[in-house]
This record gives C-alpha cells, structure tokens and sequence, in this order.
C-alpha cells in the first residue's frame, strides 16, 4: 500500500509531485438540474489550482486560517472537494450541516457562535452574519445565475482573480478540529484514514461529509475517486464503471 503526505495539504502536494496529470476525481451528472450531462475530471495539477485558488480567497478575502469555521453547504461534487481541501490548505475546520449529511433523526445542536463563514450554492442559505461565498456548480459557469447575498462572494466572477500558488499564514496542529460532521469534531491528525488501497473508487453518496472521507482515505492511497450525482439507468452506470476502470464501490 502507498501512502502520501500526513494531512490534506501534505497530501495534495504529494498527489502533484508524484503523478500530476493522472486523473483524481472524474464526476458524472445525472441530476434534474442545469448540470445534468457533465461529466468533469481533474488531475492532481488541476485540482491544485483550483485549491490554490480558493485557499487564498479565504486568506486574503475573507481572513481565514487555523481555527476558522467554513460551514460547506455543498452537495458532494469536485468543487465540494477543492473547497474543503482550501479550508484544510489555511488551517480552517470544514462544517458540514446536517442538510448535507443524510443526518438520521433530529438535527445535532450547532456550534455556538455559528460558522465564521459559509460557502453555499444555495443562495437562500441562513449564514446569520457569517461572510457568504456563492458557488455555482455549473463547469462552464462564469457568473452566477442568480442574486448573490448582499456583500457575498461570487465564486464563479471572482475565483479566477485569484492566484495558483499558496502559501498559509499558518499550519494547524493535530489536535486542531478539521472536520465537524453528525454533531462531531474530527482533528487533523484524525482526518486521512490510512486503510485504503490505490483503487479506482465509485461513489455514489449523498452525505458530503462522507464523500469528503472517502475522497482522502482514497487520494492518501494513491487512487482516485469516480463520483455518481443524480441516478442514471443501472446500464449506463455499468457501462460508465467499465469505462473507468473502476475497481471497487465505497
């Protein structure tokens, strides 16, 4: 078994140097929804860019590092994986709401104090006073298709202006929280599950934070992950899992 890096940066970085153009995630759309057919795939250099990317509008835009809470209200997608891998890059602890996670039973009380910022792609999302960054899920989206929350981010007008380089103000400790899920902290040292072997992995969850953990248990082993959004005919999924390569189901 090949294991990379010791957590989600170290990771990344790992996943660049050793093979940077093999693909890491490759997501299918089968949605009722406007990014209903995509199908999108990112190497390690491509998923790093957009890490970069995001990871400095948080520092530099919006003062995010260790200990910053980013609540992500994002269903599981290749932009859910860049922006909690942009979280981790400055330190932050990603929260994923109960919406998000397929939570059985009532909802877990929040954190008190609420999220010091909230990445969404819905624009109606409560946020309370936290700083709003609105995605838009669509691959080809250049601006978002609605009203943006006054005083919020545009992720698909102002994520380009960023840079492909990052350099974090700080770096977490193990102990620091990293992931906060089914009422649930999980810290750093926690975080990449080291039990995986380098497969080729379909997925097909709705819970992020699932997706989210299975995403780095699968990248630490050196492998990839192929997600299913939406519920295509068992045919064209077999076909689709044959095309892939696809090695096992998590």
């Amino acid at each position: 078994m090949s294991t990379l890096g010791t957590g989600p940066a170290d990771l990344l970085r790992g996943l660049v140097s050793s093979d940077p153009g093999r693909p890491r995630i490759t997501v299918y759309d089968d949605t009722d929804s406007p990014t209903r057919g995509e199908r999108i795939e990112l190497s390690a250099r491509v998923l790093a860019n957009w890490v970069a990317k995001a990871a400095n509008l948080l520092q530099d835009d919006l003062d995010a590092g260790v200990g910053t809470v980013v609540r992500l209200d994002l269903p599981p997608h290749w932009r859910t994986l860049y922006w909690a891998l942009a979280v981790w890059s400055v330190g932050g602890c990603v929260e994923v709401p109960p919406n998000r996670t397929g939570y059985a039973g009532s909802p877990p009380e929040p954190a008190p104090g609420g999220p010091d910022v909230v990445v969404t792609d819905d624009p109606g999302a409560p946020h309370a006073e936290a700083p709003v960054v609105l995605v838009t899920l669509a691959a080809l989206a250049r601006a978002a298709s609605g009203p943006v929350p006054m005083g919020g981010v545009d992720e698909a007008r102002e994520l380009a202006t960023h840079g492909d380089e990052f350099e974090p103000w700080d770096t977490p400790t193990g102990d620091d929280p990293a992931l906060r899920a089914h009422g649930e902290d999980t810290a750093y040292g926690e975080l990449v599950a080291r039990d995986a072997t380098a497969d080729r992995v379909h997925t097909a969850t709705t819970d992020t934070a699932a997706f989210l953990r299975l995403a780095l248990s699968v990248l630490a082993a050196d492998g990839s992950i192929v997600l299913s959004r939406g519920e295509p005919s068992p045919d064209i999924l077999a076909a689709r899992l044959e095309a892939e390569g696809v090695t096992r189901s998590g």
